[in-house]
């Protein structure tokens, strides 16, 4: 079987939940091949089905963006010819995997919801124009570079031989130009990252500047919190956590908007998601044409009521 070269994502060398994803998604392809730069649980990688793990050890790696990192897959890429290059959607990601089919005279899709094979034929899933198109689409040229949303798939365990080689890579002058001053780790609430996050409890308008019940609900499933534009322009909620096409685009296995009317620009940024509630006291609001479950009626009255059943039902 080809090699699959994955970009993996790891903060103080915890692996995070969407490049476990990337591996399980490798396996339909070929044999994952995990590219790491700086640390990250090895352990955990063969785990889930990596059967190599090229490791980058340069100081260039963490002292400059992005560029660096793009010089080292794609060197791999020349070396090594995969079939294909599976990278996390997130900003640093896309940048690295544009910047790799550049290089390499590849094409390249970003944002896929799923990928899959066919006689040795990659085709991948998108979700275009603020989300009113489904679009299958495949790489003709060069090696597929692939970013991939998260959740676009649940994590498989599947033990890998985890053989570990360090490699090197020539990081030129030009890679070097923008360099990390200084960083600060984020503020951690105890959720789970909103783009990562399989469960999203968002609130908008409706929710009259107090998210306390949103919040209550989203730590009462495990989720993370998010806002639609018009609570954060109202200086409700932080912009972090902003859900939309000028917020973060999320894609959980359940989606929970609440007192949000259904703006195509919040629509844009979750309408991905695999099942979507929505709480609104208007059941004209246009939220209500895209939800698999509708509830008409408060919030306020509706969550509080909702949260304590679920508490009752953990025991």
């Amino acid at each position: 079987m080809s090699e699959v070269l994955v970009l993996i994502d790891a903060l103080e060398g915890k692996v995070t939940k969407p490049s476990l994803e990337l591996l399980t998604i490798a396996r339909r392809i070929g044999e994952p091949s995990a590219v790491v730069f700086g640390a990250a649980d090895t352990g955990v990688l063969a785990e889930y089905g990596a059967e190599k793990i090229y490791t980058f050890d340069d100081a260039a790696y963490s002292e400059y963006l992005v560029a660096p990192k793009a010089d080292g897959v794609t060197q791999l890429v020349k070396e090594k010819s995969p079939a294909a290059v599976l990278v996390p959607s997130t900003t640093e990601g896309k940048e690295v995997a544009a910047r790799v089919a550049l290089r390499t005279e590849s094409g390249l899709i970003t944002d896929a919801v799923d990928v899959t094979v066919d006689g040795g034929t990659i085709t991948t899933t998108q979700s275009v124009f603020a989300g009113n198109f489904t679009v299958a689409a495949q790489v003709t040229k060069g090696t597929p570079i692939i970013a991939v949303k998260p959740n676009s798939a649940a994590p498989e365990q599947a033990s890998g031989a985890g053989a570990v080689e360090a490699v090197s890579a020539e990081v030129a002058e030009v890679s070097k130009t923008a360099k990390i001053t200084s960083n600060k780790p984020k503020e951690t609430s105890g959720r789970p990252e909103l783009t990562e996050a399989a469960i999203v409890v968002s609130g908008g308008r409706g929710t009259g500047g107090d998210f306390s019940d949103v919040e209550a609900l989203a730590d009462a499933l495990g989720a993370a919190v998010g806002a639609s534009r018009a609570a954060v322009d109202s200086g409700w909620y932080p912009h972090t956590f902003q859900v939309g096409q000028t917020g973060k685009t999320v894609s959980p296995q359940l989606y929970i908007a609440n007192g949000i009317s259904g703006a195509i620009q919040h629509r844009a940024g979750m309408q991905t998601s695999k099942t979507i509630v929505a709480v609104n006291k208007d059941d004209e609001a246009p939220i209500f044409e895209l939800v698999d479950f509708g509830v008409v009626g408060d919030l306020k009255q509706v969550l509080p009521q909702a949260t304590e059943e679920i508490k009752k039902r953990k025991g």
